[in-house]
């Protein structure tokens, strides 16, 4: 008989990666009632940017919110915010909700997620440590090991959990899933062949440190898809760069499913008003 394909081998260690969240994000992509915004006197839309710039420019300041114009047809606006809890995050979205700008601005698309930093390593490493000990997992002795190991990441990648949103002039941001079918299917793969497929995807983004920031978040039970990607660069075409090469790797050549793509330009709150009035974002 031929050999099994790896998806269809037994799974001798625990399949599920460990892996821990930060910081909570919600995308808001708005589009603009231009007709009506237009509408207003210069005197009216002024003090519309201005309230919506002094409700966001201590967060903006903090690095927890972003505002961003977009290019395209899919919206005009994205709105960016990274906060400590979902309650905080949906304070973010009542906040503009509230503002004489979401008047003007009709939802387009949005996207919730969180921060998530996978230990596909680390949890091989101690799932076979823990096999070789004879421990089963979900058993006491295997859940205090994982959360200790959980405990010891949280602390160590606390910066990467919680980070400031880059400063970056551009922002690429798409949705993605692990493909599943009837002949590949990612989540059927044993652990260890999907720890060293995302190895050889993470070699092709270390390649373009310095040149391109990446945040991964995670979306199961959130949105509609299972992972959100924001990439912040100060040249947009490293973002065609990186993800073109990307593509030849064999978790994203034969897994890969990619949603929608979002390319937005920065925009400082204090500069909304001169964007809705039809200038490009100045470079700070």
């Amino acid at each position: 008989m031929p050999a099994a394909p790896p998806e269809t081998l037994t799974q001798e260690l625990h399949a599920v990666p460990l892996a821990v969240e930060g910081s909570a994000i919600l995308h808001q992509m708005f589009r603009v009632r231009w007709s009506e915004w237009k509408g207003l006197d210069s005197g009216q839309r002024q003090k519309i940017a201005q309230e919506f710039a002094a409700a966001f420019a201590a967060s903006e300041e903090q690095g927890k919110s972003a505002f961003y114009s977009l290019l395209g047809h899919k919206a005009d606006l994205l709105l960016l915010h990274f906060r400590d809890s979902f309650d905080q995050l949906n304070a973010a979205q009542l906040q503009f909700d509230q503002l004489q700008l979401r008047d003007f601005a009709e939802p387009a698309s949005s996207y919730v997620s969180v921060i998530e930093l996978g230990l596909y390593d680390s949890s091989v490493k101690l799932y076979r440590s823990l096999a070789e000990q004879g421990i089963e997992p979900h058993s006491s002795e295997w859940k205090r090991a994982a959360e200790e190991l959980m405990e010891r990441q949280r602390e160590a990648m606390r910066p990467r959990l919680f980070p400031r949103i880059p400063d970056s002039r551009y922002l690429s941001f798409y949705p993605m899933d692990r493909r599943r079918g009837e002949e590949r299917n990612w989540y059927r793969l044993p652990i260890e062949e999907r720890q060293r497929q995302m190895e050889e995807h993470g070699l092709v983004g270390r390649r373009y440190a310095g040149q391109v920031q990446q945040i991964i978040s995670g979306s199961i039970g959130f949105d509609d898809w299972e992972w959100g990607v924001d990439l912040f660069a100060t040249d947009p075409l490293v973002f065609k760069r990186l993800i073109y090469e990307m593509r030849f790797d064999e978790v994203s050549a034969v897994y890969a499913l990619f949603g929608t793509f979002y390319l937005g330009i920065r925009c400082p709150g204090a500069k909304l008003g001169e964007l809705l009035g039809g200038k490009v974002p100045q470079s700070s």
